[in-house]
C-alpha cells in the first residue's frame, strides 16, 4: 500500500463546486485555490494538516507493513535469502497463516521465563559496558523475559546455524548510530556461541567494527554514521557535538565503505532531534567560508532518506542482496506521559506500559510521515523494520543508571539518579534481541 494519495481532481472538485453554490465569489476563489494547491502538491500538502497524521498512525503502520511485503518480491521472483517451500522448516504458523502473510510488528508482549533470555549477559563478551545492566548492579531481570507475539502468527525461532550458513562468504553490515550498534551487538550475541573460540574475532578500524566468523568466511560489521551523510559528528569516539551540521549530498563519503555488503541494516533518527530546524552544509567542511543553511528538521531528514535510497539503487543488486531500514527507537524521558511522576523518567521502571495506544513525544510522527512518503514513492526494494510502537511499551528495558559511567558522577547526581539515567539505550540481553528476531523473520520469511 502506498501512502494516502492526493485527492482526485474529479471527486474533490465536484464536492467543492456543489458546496460553492450560493457562496460569495471571494469564498469560492479561496476554496478553488485550496483545491488547486492540494492537487499540485499532492501528499506533501497533507503534511500541513497535523490532525490528519495524528489520526492515521495506524494507516501509516499498515502502509509500512504492506510496503515491506510488496518489496519482498521483484518481478515475481524470490528475494535474496528468502526461504520458500521445503526450505521453510522453521516457520511457525498461526491462525492468520505464515509469517509472510502476517504483520509481525502488530502484537503484544507475553511473559516467557522458559525461552527468554536468548543468551546470558555474562556469556557474551562483546556487549559494551554501556549495555551490561546486570554487571552494573541492576537488581531485577524481568525485562529479559518478555517475548514479542504477533497477533496473527508466531515469529520463527532464531536459528543461529541457518543465519551463519546464509552468511557464508558474505558480509552483513549495520550502519547508523549507537542504537544500531546495540542491535549489531545483539546479533553477535545471538550467533557467537556456536562458533569455536579460535574461529571468531572482533576488530575496530575507526568507524568500522568487524566481527569475523572465520569458518564461514563471513563478517558482521557495524559502521558509525549517525546521519548516514557526512557530518561533524562522524568520529566514532569523540562525537558529542551540540551544534550538529550535516553536509548535503555527501553519502558517498561513508558509502564507499559499504560497497560489497550483502545484507544492509540502516538506521538514523536520534541525532537529528536537536530542534525544529537543522543545519545543512552546502559545500565542504574544508571550505574557509562555509555555506550553512537551516532547514526544517523534517526536510533535512527527507534529504537523507532520498540520498540513502539513491545509494541503495546504485550500489545494491536487488537479486543478490537485501536492505533493511529500522524505524526510530523510542526513548522514555518523561514519565508524566505514561501517568508517572512529572519529574521522572525511565529510572526505577520495571513494568512496561500497558496502554496499547501509547506513543511518546520523543518519537516524532512527522518524521515517520516523511519515511512513509519517501519509501512509498520509491521502487527501491527495501524492507522496513517498524520497531517503534512495540518498543514504545518497554520503559522497563532501558539501561537507566545500570551502565558504565565514563565520567565520575557528582554528589548532586548521585542524590538524584533520575538526572543521569539513560533512557535511550537498551540493556542486553533484552529488547534489541527482539528487533533481530524481526529482522530474521523478514530476511528468511518475507
Amino acid at each position: 500500500m502506498k501512502p494516502p494519495p492526493p485527492p482526485s481532481s474529479s471527486s474533490s472538485g465536484g464536492g467543492v463546486l456543489r458546496k460553492s453554490r450560493g457562496l460569495s465569489p471571494y469564498l469560492f476563489i479561496l476554496l478553488a485555490f485550496i483545491l488547486f494547491v492540494t492537487i499540485l502538491y499532492g501528499e506533501d500538502f497533507s503534511c500541513f494538516f497535523g490532525g490528519q497524521f495524528d489520526s492515521n498512525y495506524h494507516q501509516l503502520h499498515q502502509t509500512f507493513s504492506s510496503s515491506s511485503s510488496s518489496s519482498t518480491t521483484r518481478d515475481n521472483q524470490k528475494l535474496a535469502f528468502a526461504l520458500t517451500g521445503e526450505e521453510e522448516g522453521d516457520r511457525k504458523l498461526g491462525g492468520g497463516g505464515g509469517v509472510g502473510n502476517c504483520d509481525v510488528f502488530s502484537g503484544r508482549w507475553v511473559w516467557d521465563d522458559v525461552a527468554r533470555p536468548l543468551y546470558e549477559e555474562s556469556e557474551c563478551p562483546y556487549i559494551q559496558p554501556q549495555l551490561t545492566c546486570q554487571e552494573h548492579g541492576r537488581p531485577d531481570k524481568d525485562y529479559q523475559h518478555w517475548r514479542w507475539q504477533p497477533h496473527d502468527c508466531s515469529l520463527p525461532s532464531f536459528n543461529a546455524t541457518l543465519m551463519l550458513e546464509s552468511l557464508r562468504g558474505k558480509r552483513m553490515m549495520f550502519v547508523g548510530d549507537s542504537l544500531n550498534r546495540g542491535q549489531y551487538v545483539s546479533m553477535i550475541c545471538l550467533l557467537h556461541s556456536i562458533i569455536p573460540e579460535n574461529s571468531k574475532s572482533m576488530e575496530t578500524f575507526g568507524s568500522l567494527t568487524v566481527f569475523t566468523a572465520k569458518d564461514y568466511n563471513a563478517t558482521i560489521e557495524f559502521y558509525w554514521a549517525p546521519f548516514l551523510l557526512e557530518s561533524n559528528s562522524d568520529d566514532a569516539v569523540v562525537h558529542r557535538i551540540a551544534d550538529r551540521v550535516v553536509r548535503k549530498g555527501s553519502i558517498n563519503k561513508h558509502g564507499k565503505h559499504w560497497k560489497g555488503v550483502d545484507i544492509m541494516v540502516f538506521n538514523t533518527y536520534l541525532w537529528w532531534m536537536t530542534g525544529l530546524e537543522f543545519k545543512i552544509l552546502q559545500g565542504s567542511f574544508e571550505d574557509k567560508e562555509k555555506d550553512v543553511v537551516e532547514l526544517p528538521t523534517e526536510e533535512a531528514y527527507r534529504m537523507a532518506m532520498k540520498s540513502m535510497l539513491r545509494w541503495v539503487k546504485k550500489n545494491m543488486d536487488p537479486d543478490k542482496t537485501r536492505v533493511f531500514f529500522t524505524s526510530m527507537s523510542p526513548s522514555h524521558g518523561k514519565s508524566i506521559e505514561w501517568g508517572g511522576d512529572e519529574n521522572g523518567n525511565c529510572y526505577n521502571e520495571t513494568k512496561m506500559i500497558d496502554d496499547v495506544t501509547y506513543w511518546g513525544s520523543d518519537s516524532r510522527k512527522s518524521i515517520l510521515s516523511v519515511i512513509g512518503q519517501v519509501f512509498g514513492n520509491s521502487k527501491v526494494p527495501i524492507t522496513f523494520l517498524n520497531i517503534t510502537q512495540l518498543s514504545s511499551y518497554r520503559k522497563d528495558a532501558h539501561t537507566s543508571i545500570y551502565k558504565k559511567q565514563w565520567t565520575p558522577l557528582t554528589d548532586e547526581q548521585l542524590a538524584n539518579p533520575v538526572s543521569y539515567a539513560d533512557c535511550v539505550h537498551w540493556c542486553l540481553p533484552g529488547l534489541q534481541d527482539t528487533w533481530n528476531e524481526l529482522l530474521y523473520s523478514k530476511l528468511f520469511y518475507p
